[in-house]
């Protein structure tokens, strides 16, 4: 292992694509220190410290922050971080399979792919100038502006923003054609290990190394436990990210003058977590609402005591240790998932694309009955993606309330951001380790493949 490291300072270009994607990062990491004009970036620091962060709003702007790079803490610049622009592609995505116009493009290849990407920065512009306005317009009514310069910080403010996002969309895109890995993955990677080290001082500064600790303390077994369950879940996650379903393929023979072409057999494979961590994003988003939408009516005044009870009860039944949100959460997870699986996997031109090319799976027929088969098995396998998913979601809530550690911390055990992180860790790996080994160099595994294309 420690010899593969050095083979990659070895590779003059693949050298070159590391440090120029840690300079990158580093930029986006030092926007953050860079405030937006005419707020004061220390009494919203400060503001944003005393909130409580078990209410819904304070849980929504932590999930926000978590998995978007932005945060909500800062008056800065990358405030945003890359949500408008993830926003952007998913719309796309979306209306990519309801307007004929977009599927056609999807189907064009690479120059398709191109024309999408600019629309998508054409979407992320309204988007950016829309929550940029939202988050100028709840801090301006308040007295984080400088005197006699609301109207001011509010104009640029949104236009600092705006331009902070667009930048960071710009970063990701260098990150991909000049670095290595998924630019935009990365920048969100970054922002959520950014967090590693603050729920790590949190864990630090209540620990107590000796068995039957006071509560609010951790003791040695719950140390440990936490490093286990830590090593566990990202194994799970790794393993669960990397499962496949191989489909046995057979490409049919071909005479060609006196010699007989084909017959080769390969693999289709087919992923088990074919939606990645879309369905905890989807169901964790809209699972923020009613909480939220709750906590607000019982603010409108004159309401009798038994509607405020009723509401009371529906918005504890939705906090996040509570059984009915946990419920409905994996409810939703399930459903999230098989619909994202709907929407990416297309069975019947797999199954077109497969008899074009003359190959077939063994003991089916070319078509239709190889389109029911794909779907037939992505439904199975989709299942059990679905069920560690949700797995996955709830660890969190599990360990927050039964070791008494709190949420922000315990997020790292599980959920989306855990799942982001090993996700966009596992494909920078087999990026590098397939540059190395195009230059006859060792990858991360066991085999010898120095020498093998000499």
């Amino acid at each position: 292992m420690l010899g593969t490291f050095v083979n990659i300072f070895r590779v003059p270009d693949l050298r070159n694509k590391i440090l120029f994607t840690i300079a990158l990062l580093c930029i986006y990491r030092i926007g953050f220190f860079i405030p937006v004009p005419g707020f004061d970036s220390g009494k919203i620091q400060q503001a944003s410290d005393q909130r409580d962060t078990d209410s819904p709003l304070g849980r929504a702007a932590d999930y926000l922050q978590m998995f978007t790079g932005g945060t909500l803490s800062k008056s800065s610049l990358f405030g945003l971080g890359i949500m408008p622009y993830i926003s952007a592609s998913i719309i796309l995505m979306l209306l990519g399979e309801v307007l004929p116009a977009l599927k056609k493009l999807r189907q064009e290849g690479q120059t398709g792919h191109k024309k999408i990407q600019e629309y998508t920065r054409y979407l992320t512009v309204p988007l950016c100038l829309i929550q940029s306005l939202m988050y100028m317009k709840m801090f301006a009514g308040g007295e984080y502006v400088y005197p006699g310069m609301k109207v001011q910080a509010i104009v640029m403010g949104v236009f600092g923003m705006t331009t902070g996002t667009l930048f960071l969309m710009w970063l990701g895109e260098q990150i991909d054609e000049y670095g290595i890995g998924n630019g935009i993955s990365l920048i969100i990677m970054a922002g959520i290990l950014s967090r590693m080290p603050w729920a790590i001082m949190q864990v630090w500064e209540h620990t107590e190394l000796r068995v039957g600790v006071e509560p609010g303390e951790y003791g040695i077994e719950t140390i440990i436990f936490l490093v286990a369950a830590f090593v566990f879940v990202v194994a799970g996650a790794i393993l669960i990210t990397q499962g496949q379903r191989r489909i046995p393929i057979q490409q049919a023979k071909q005479m060609r003058g006196h010699r007989m072409y084909g017959g080769a057999r390969h693999y289709l494979p087919l992923r088990v977590n074919h939606g990645g961590v879309m369905p905890i994003i989807f169901a964790s988003s809209l699972m923020m609402f009613p909480p939220i939408v709750f906590d607000q009516l019982k603010k409108i005044p004159n309401l009798s005591e038994r509607t405020l009870n009723v509401m009371s009860q529906i918005a504890e039944a939705f906090g996040p240790t509570a059984f009915t949100y946990n419920v409905v959460f994996v409810t939703m997870i399930f459903l999230f998932a098989y619909f994202w699986t709907t929407v990416q996997f297309q069975p019947k031109d797999m199954a077109k694309n497969l008899r074009d090319r003359g190959s077939f799976i063994p003991g089916l027929r070319p078509g239709h009955r190889t389109a029911e088969y794909l779907e037939t098995v992505m439904i199975r396998i989709t299942f059990f993606g679905a069920a560690f998913l949700a797995i996955i979601a709830v660890v969190p809530s599990l360990v927050s309330q039964l070791l008494g550690v709190p949420f922000a911390v315990a997020s790292f055990l599980g959920g989306t951001g855990l799942l982001i992180v090993v996700s966009v860790s596992l494909d920078l790996v087999q990026r590098i380790e397939a540059n190395l080994i195009m230059r006859n160099y060792e990858g991360f595994g066991d085999s010898k493949v120095k020498g093998a294309f000499r």
